[in-house]
């Protein structure tokens, strides 16, 4: 892991499209600003955590549903 100081106002490029500029950090806690192509998704972690969690849960909804249909299938023939 890359580690850097940034003050207020300055920033961080990430390639050639993506710069992440410090907002204000008063309290402990740290404003930051984005700026990313429209194509690059960008989530708080906890947010990506659970999208990954449903995306896996609907896939196991999907597989359940393609074996009872190829099991009623079969049982059709």
């Amino acid at each position: 892991m890359l580690v850097l100081t940034r003050k207020s106002g300055e920033s961080i490029r990430i390639g050639n499209n993506i710069i992440i500029t410090i907002l204000e950090s008063p309290s402990g806690q740290t404003k930051i600003g984005v700026k990313a192509p429209l194509d690059v998704p960008i989530h708080r972690e906890e947010v990506y955590n659970r999208i990954q969690q449903e995306n896996k849960s609907a896939l196991m909804v999907h597989d359940e549903m393609s074996n009872m249909l190829a099991k009623y299938v079969r049982g059709k023939s």
